[in-house]
């Protein structure tokens, strides 16, 4: 039985005063199945072409974070204690920061991790 689930992107935003961004990431959540997961991609050299100066460490460090923190990791700080659902709604909140998350968008699936891989692999990676 397909269930709602939401995801957003996750944005690497080297220079906020330019508006450029790279898709570095994807967060998709089911409250139906209490799923929430991130699934992460930094490619240093498109980065660099946005901002040679752009600290691909900070950036990685960041999504690392980021991902500990929708997996509710308990060095995540205080994110951890949270539900699912508060999670995915803290990590997609509108930002100024190096990452950005796109609107939350819905769909339906029957298997929310598929989603997670389909969605990195059609708008996270690099073309093919």
């Amino acid at each position: 039985m397909p269930h709602v689930f939401e995801y957003a992107l996750l944005r690497a935003v080297p220079r906020q005063e330019r508006g450029e961004f790279m898709n570095v990431g994807v967060i998709v959540y089911c409250s139906a199945l209490g799923f929430l997961a991130a699934r992460t991609h930094v490619d240093g050299d498109r980065l660099r072409a946005l901002d040679p100066r752009l600290d691909v460490e900070v950036l990685e460090s960041s999504l690392e974070h980021l991902a500990s923190s929708c997996a509710g990791a308990v060095g995540a700080g205080p994110v951890s204690r949270t539900t699912a659902g508060q999670r995915f709604r803290w990590l997609t909140a509108p930002r100024s920061t190096i990452v950005q998350t796109s609107p939350a968008h819905t769909g339906w699936t029957e298997d929310p991790s598929a989603e997670v891989n389909r969605l990195f692999e059609a708008l996270v990676l690099p073309p093919r």
